[in-house]
């Protein structure tokens, strides 16, 4: 439980604020946040014709291990109403793992540090609010190193 643990939150459909609330709600007792970042509105990134997104990002502490970590988050959105959609499409609510400690995990559907967090201003740019000088375990470069090496034009706070 000592690990700093970094998660994602982002919406775009229905009352995004409220997801965003509920989804923070649904996470305790057995994740504990720690402090949060602003909630930032931003441009969809992937698949760019729907709605822009609300993204916040999350330091919490869990005995959660990484795996039965991914299962609670996944039923939290599914306990909300998010349903299956395509890649990178709209969203009621998706929780994503960014960092665990400095754990580097690579288990089928599960990829921690995440993958792609190190191309997505729209994560680094809360993440930076929160923690700009974590580590990045494989790439050994700071959160606000990372988020130099991106265009945050697009990132703005609510």
């Amino acid at each position: 439980m000592d690990e700093p643990v970094f998660l994602s939150l982002g919406t775009n459909l229905g009352d995004r604020l409220t997801n965003l609330q509920h989804a923070m709600e649904a996470l305790c007792p057995d994740v504990i946040i720690v402090q949060s970042s602003p909630i930032y509105m931003t441009e969809p990134w992937g698949y760019v014709d729907q709605p822009e997104f609300l993204n916040q990002v999350v330091e919490v502490r869990t005995e959660l291990e990484p795996l039965p970590l991914l299962h609670f988050l996944k039923t939290i959105e599914s306990e909300m109403g998010r349903s299956a959609s395509f890649r990178y499409g709209p969203r009621l609510i998706d929780l994503d793992i960014l960092f665990y400690g400095n754990r580097i995990v690579k288990e089928k559907g599960l990829q921690i540090p995440h993958r792609q967090l190190a191309q997505r201003a729209f994560v680094l740019v809360p993440l930076n609010d929160i923690a700009p000088d974590f580590v990045h375990p494989l790439l050994q470069q700071t959160v606000h190193e990372l988020l130099t090496n991106v265009d945050s034009e697009g990132v703005i706070s609510l």
